[in-house]
């Protein structure tokens, strides 16, 4: 005999009945934290997000480049197969970074550091000028933009130097030197050579490293005056410069001169609509339309053709990023990690703000790259060495080191061989602002 059992409903349609067909958004927000708590979900942040930007930053070069090539060097995929080796050389440096010890590359801060001067003191007197600024150094067939290569060592020189005073800085002389006079000397001479995009790039990486070592309030403000003092008695002593200041707000006031690379490229945002016209159908980049469409603007021809939901896809890569990052900095103990960890974040959330901002004429162009995407070696492969080290931050969490380790397959033990346990080193309190509550 057989019985045939009630079928259960699947929801319930009582008004004071809980639902079981949609879990409740606490459950999800669970959910989320739990996968956030995960030992290594900093890390795969991390390698996620860079692998995706660096993915989407080569399809958009071969497309903004593919006519500007082919105009000026008969062939659409000569940008980027240079790309590409930029990429292939630094793979294998974002993976040195990332296995290389701590003291290692603590030893290189000094040394970077006097490199980056010489090489910033080099392109003073020796550098090529394009488009205005004179920021390039000619090596043979190789050019290098030494102010690029700076941003990387001059965070590490200056985690370097606060991790060593990292009981000391309770005193403004202590934070102050010899860190700024080393910053500003650097900026100044990337000044000399009139790029005031990266100079101010710099100011934000010093303001940040200021900031999370716990400098006062009152040093802020007049650090922000004096740059901004500086930074409009730059802009009024050029006229194609004070001319971007005075009508970025409004581009198409004057659109044949100043005007014309933002107002195109708000027309290219504005065209790409939810989705974009598709991959390689941007308009924009034809002809003299949208100059720099593969470098500085590549931003507006990404908003072309992936439209809002391509744009919002890499702002929010960066942000995943930034809170990989600042996760590190926040759960190290390790002050030079907290430091450099917390630079890095600087420099690429406030490049990719500049970035973004001047292509949706929310800031005058000023020059800069989008960290991963634009084109261009002397940006994407310090860039690449930045995000190994952060990778190699992550590995070195001490859960995200046994999760690692518990994946790896187990060794035989030597015969009459006893391991010992490894003393666990004790916690410290984190000085300055990111100490956890």
């Amino acid at each position: 005999m057989t019985t045939v059992q009630p079928e259960r409903p699947t929801a319930l349609a009582g008004p004071g009945s809980p639902s079981r067909v949609a879990p409740r958004p606490r459950a999800w927000a669970a959910a989320l934290r739990e996968a956030l708590d995960r030992p290594l979900t900093t890390y795969y942040l991390l390698l996620g997000s860079s692998a995706l930007l660096l993915t989407l930053g080569l399809i958009m070069v071969l497309s903004a480049s593919s006519v500007f090539a082919y105009e000026r060097l008969g062939d659409s995929y000569a940008i980027v197969r240079r790309q590409l080796v930029w990429v292939v050389i630094g793979l294998p440096l974002a993976l040195l970074a990332s296995r290389v010890p701590l003291r290692w590359i603590r030893a290189l801060a000094y040394p970077g550091f006097a490199v980056s001067l010489g090489l910033l003191l080099a392109t003073v007197f020796f550098g090529v000028e394009r488009n205005g600024n004179q920021n390039w150094l000619v090596f043979g067939p190789i050019t290098i933009q030494a102010s690029e290569v700076a941003k990387l060592s001059l965070i590490l020189w200056a985690a370097h130097i606060y991790a060593n005073k990292d009981r000391r800085l309770t005193s403004l002389h202590q934070i102050a030197v010899p860190v700024v006079p080393g910053m500003v000397l650097a900026t100044t001479l990337v000044v000399a050579g009139r790029d005031l995009g990266t100079a101010l790039v710099l100011f934000a990486i010093l303001i940040g490293m200021l900031w999370v070592v716990g400098a006062p309030a009152r040093f802020f403000t007049l650090a922000v005056s004096v740059v901004a003092v500086l930074a409009l008695g730059l802009a009024a002593t050029d006229t194609e410069r004070l001319g971007r200041l005075t009508n970025f707000v409004d581009p198409f006031k004057d659109f044949s001169d100043t005007g014309w690379q933002p107002a195109h490229g708000l027309l290219a945002i504005a065209s790409g609509g939810i989705f974009g016209q598709g991959i390689g159908a941007s308009q924009q980049k034809w002809g003299s339309s949208l100059p720099e469409a593969h470098t500085d603007f590549i931003f507006a021809v990404l908003g072309e053709e992936l439209g809002l939901a391509g744009t919002l896809l890499v702002v929010g890569l960066f942000l995943a990023l930034a809170y990989a990052a600042l996760r590190v900095a926040r759960q190290t103990t390790d002050p030079f990690v907290r430091y450099a960890s917390f630079g890095i974040v600087v420099w690429l959330l406030g490049q990719m703000i500049i970035n973004v901002g001047m292509v949706l004429a929310l800031l005058p162009v000023i020059g800069i790259p989008l960290p991963l995407v634009s084109y261009g070696g002397s940006s994407l492969v310090p860039t690449m060495a930045a995000l190994g080290l952060l990778v190699g931050f992550a590995r070195r969490e001490p859960e995200a080191a046994r999760a690692l380790a518990a994946r790896r397959p187990a060794r035989p033990a030597r015969p009459g061989r006893v391991p010992r346990p490894r003393p666990q080193a004790a916690g410290r309190a984190l000085p300055g602002r990111l100490r956890r509550r």
